[in-house]
């Protein structure tokens, strides 16, 4: 009897990334690739580039740049080797006017000589500072990707970049929680430490078991909410701004670096 159990999934960057490329690799990468960095993408025409630049410079919380690539370069040889932008994330999507068009595995079709691409710190590699901790995390435990809500947080704008910052929300018992700040803390260059702590109401959210993207996520009577500034922000901004055209990463669906987590930690 043939074998029918699912194909290994490899376990460092370059692999993952290859699997993406071929097609093999369609779903969140939260789990792939332990202690190697992962990054969100936004890709915009050269003309918006400079004011989007801006626009992460002004709100590094949840626009952490961790790379940028020359106009019509699908590279960025600093974070990774054979790494190409238009294949080696699991899934894309396409904005349109601000409208989300598609959500293809592959950008090649669309991609142009004027674009340049952004990548930005994302909370996997915290996630994995808190883990080997020992501190769990439900969404992780559960194969599911985070949950991530739209803000009542103003970002600080810049030219047509304008928007609500969005979060992502992890429950903890009182003590992990504390624990979790100290951890995250460390990390500036993929978000740091939270920007709000339980009353998910103040910032704008009304109910936790709806996320804005990725999937609700369970918080017991015992638990309090920790919402970290995310790298989805962008999505929200890019349909504020309605440029003519952009690509930004599905959520949870990554873009892995062979940077090591290790190299971001600043304590």
């Amino acid at each position: 009897m043939p074998d029918q159990s699912p194909p290994m999934m490899p376990l460092d960057a370059v692999g993952v990334r290859h699997a993406a490329r071929a097609g093999r690799l369609a779903g969140h990468t939260s789990s792939l690739a332990p202690g190697f960095v992962q990054g969100n993408l936004a890709i915009l025409p050269a003309a918006l580039a400079g004011d989007f630049l801006r626009f992460c410079q002004r709100n590094p919380k949840p626009c952490p740049v961790l790379g940028m690539s020359e106009p019509g370069s699908p590279h960025i040889p600093e974070l990774g080797r054979d790494l190409d932008l238009r294949t080696d994330l699991p899934r894309y999507r396409v904005w349109r006017q601000g409208e989300l068009v598609e959500e293809p595995t592959s950008i090649d079709h669309v991609w142009r000589d004027d674009l340049v691409a952004f990548v930005l710190g994302c909370s996997f590699t915290f996630e994995h500072a808190l883990m080997e901790d020992g501190i769990p995390l439900r969404h992780v435990e559960q194969g599911r990707n985070v949950a991530m809500w739209r803000t009542s947080i103003a970002c600080a704008p810049a030219g047509p970049f304008a928007g609500p910052m969005v979060v992502s929300m992890r429950p903890f018992a009182p003590a992990d929680a504390i624990r979790a700040i100290q951890i995250t803390t460390r990390f500036p260059g993929v978000h740091g430490a939270p920007v709000h702590i339980g009353h998910p109401r103040l910032i704008g959210i009304r109910d936790l078991s709806r996320p804005d993207y990725g999937d609700a996520i369970e918080v017991d009577d015992d638990e309090i909410p920790v919402f970290w500034a995310c790298g989805v922000t962008p999505q929200a901004v890019i349909a504020a701004a309605r440029p003519d055209f952009a690509i930004t990463h599905a959520p949870g669906a990554m873009l892995v670096t062979d940077l090591r987590n290790s190299s971001l930690a600043v304590l």
